[in-house]
């Protein structure tokens, strides 16, 4: 069982106990792939964590950008949050419905905006209905609270601060997408994007983080996965995966060993995979 740390991993048993603190609010932030069969906002509806507010990931964005669920402007994210009622002095924590997924997106979308008060819950909604834990379907009362936001523009990189960290090699370059999509043998589950890689990456595919029942693996397991990947953790690194969603577990897995010199790639492989100028590598390359 993971320690539970209210700025990167809770467990079910940690948020069940702390259910009734007044300054604890609770994210829904399920987002599942097109093909997936599978409606994120339905679901909450028929079933959430009593609380829980459902977060758009696909709303919150930035809705100039042609790229899926890229960050919102500042203005955007603090007005979406203080509708939802979450501001300052909030302990946030976030679920998914697939166990850990999306929601580790959610939490550093917090972290870029500031908020360093939330965590994810571990093993998410699954783990806490195979618990028997309650669930509502009723929307929770929702009272207005200001956030201050404090963009931490350290904490992403857009494809022109990427395509120097490839040529110049001073970055590790970590791709959370799967191995076969990674050296180019999978197609893209997005049409029109080039297969492959971006050259002198390192592939730790996010499931190889998460046990049978989506919960993350120990620290010590994690930093062995990265090591094996041939990963130097003492090196700045930068996460991507398809559209920035897994990217994100990586980013959460760095943070809970005390890693602190990393940052995400938000257009991922929808921006650099279809970027006419930028190079791509396939197989071990």
């Amino acid at each position: 069982m993971a320690q539970d740390d209210p700025k990167t991993l809770v467990s079910t048993a940690w948020l069940a106990a702390h259910m009734r603190d007044p300054d604890l609010r609770i994210l829904d932030g399920s987002m599942y792939m097109p093909d997936s069969g599978r409606d994120a906002k339905a679901e909450y509806d028929a079933g959430h964590i009593p609380g829980a507010r459902f977060f758009d990931i696909d709303d919150i964005s930035d809705s100039r950008s042609e790229l899926p669920h890229m960050v919102p402007p500042i203005e955007k994210f603090m007005s979406r949050m203080r509708a939802m009622g979450i501001g300052d002095g909030h302990q946030v924590v976030v679920y998914d419905g697939a166990g850990l997924f999306s929601a580790a997106r959610v939490w550093w979308l917090f972290k870029l905006m500031g908020q360093n008060d939330i965590a994810v819950l571990d093993g998410g909604l699954p783990k806490w209905v195979a618990e028997g834990r309650d669930l509502e379907d009723m929307p929770p009362m929702i009272r207005d609270r200001h956030m201050t936001v404090r963009r931490q523009a350290h904490l992403v990189r857009d494809v022109t601060q990427v395509s120097a960290a490839s040529k110049l090699g001073d970055h590790e370059i970590i791709d959370a997408r799967s191995a076969g999509r990674f050296r180019g043998e999978e197609p893209e589950p997005r049409p029109g994007l080039r297969p492959g890689h971006i050259p002198g990456s390192k592939n730790v595919h996010y499931a190889s983080l998460l046990r049978e029942d989506q919960t993350m693996k120990s620290v010590e397991e994690t930093r062995a996965i990265f090591e094996a990947a041939g990963v130097d953790l003492s090196r700045p690194a930068i996460t991507t995966c398809g559209s920035g969603v897994t990217a994100a577990i990586l980013s959460l897995a760095m943070a809970r060993m005390g890693k602190e010199n990393h940052s995400l790639y938000d257009g991922s492989w929808c921006e650099w995979g279809q970027f006419p100028t930028v190079p791509v590598a396939t197989g071990d390359d």
